[in-house]
């Protein structure tokens, strides 16, 4: 039923900062670009999935909520929405399996620099019952435009979004059994917990299990990013010479990967780029 993930968004204090923050980190442009009603939006369209910034704009019980949710914070991850084939199958699922959807309804969205139109239908589980996180469910008319590369060493595409958790069971039942995505692993370790890959088109919904003291059982939360790079030691130049902070290069979990730590210029989001070393031919 769930094809991919069509975007994540990410709600940051300032949107021009945040524009050129992933500008600078993704080395794309902009793909679309939405000012209005209590929020400001800009997207970064990547091979397979956008990440829609989200900021408060004036006075609205939209942006009022937002900065609420913000708090302190230069930003955060606040949504999954998933991508599907027919809404109103999707609909009936996740009505079957008690997540609650909001009716379906048609949305559209202008791009504010090319004037340019997309509609989409879409639905939302009740977070309550997504463990907090807030999940919404599209259905799209038509495929938005990809982001422009500006710089060597672009950002590719998103390997895997990470969502922690303290009750791993139930996480699992809600990604696996009742959204219906493909578990690919689940590993333990006693330095990084426990592990958990759903296959979501061709990227990974990775669910992480830290024990933390006095830690939410009932309530998991989106942590960060890592995303796919064709060449990571020019990645790592360019964003050098930008003044971003990076770690060293190196051997990720996964055999055959190279991955470094993004530690500013990110608005806060937890962010590891990786690469993955091309198979051997058959």
């Amino acid at each position: 039923m769930i094809a991919g993930l069509d975007h994540v968004v990410a709600l940051v204090r300032d949107i021009g900062a945040a524009k050129a923050a992933y500008q600078t980190l993704l080395g794309r442009a902009p793909s679309w670009q939405n000012f209005g009603d209590g929020a400001d939006r800009v997207l970064f369209t990547l091979q397979n999935m956008s990440i829609e910034l989200m900021a408060p704009s004036g006075a609205s019980a939209t942006a009022d909520r937002m900065r609420e949710l913000l708090d302190d914070r230069e930003g955060m991850l606040a949504s999954l929405c998933f991508r599907v084939a027919d809404i109103n199958k999707m609909h009936r699922r996740l009505d079957r399996v008690a997540l609650k959807p909001d009716a379906v309804a048609e949305v559209e969205s202008r791009d504010d620099t090319t004037g340019a139109v997309l509609h989409w239908k879409r639905t939302r589980a009740a977070t309550e019952l997504t463990r907090g996180v807030r999940m919404f469910f599209l259905e799209l008319g038509a495929e938005r435009p990809l982001s422009a590369v500006t710089d060597a060493g672009p950002v590719l595409a998103l390997d895997h979004v990470v969502v922690a958790t303290e009750d791993s069971e139930r996480a699992a039942a809600l990604y696996g059994a009742r959204l219906g995505l493909d578990m690919a692993l689940d590993r333990s370790h006693h330095d990084w917990g426990q592990l958990m890959f759903f296959r979501c088109g061709d990227l990974v919904v990775e669910v992480v299990r830290r024990p933390v003291a006095g830690g939410d059982a009932s309530h998991d939360r989106l942590w960060g990013f890592s995303w796919r790079v064709g060449d990571i030691d020019a990645t790592r130049t360019r964003l050098t010479a930008a003044g971003v902070d990076v770690s060293d290069v190196r051997n990720g979990r996964k055999p055959g990967t190279r991955v470094m730590t993004v530690r500013n210029g990110t608005c806060g989001i937890q962010t590891i780029l990786l690469e993955q070393s091309p198979r051997p031919a058959a």
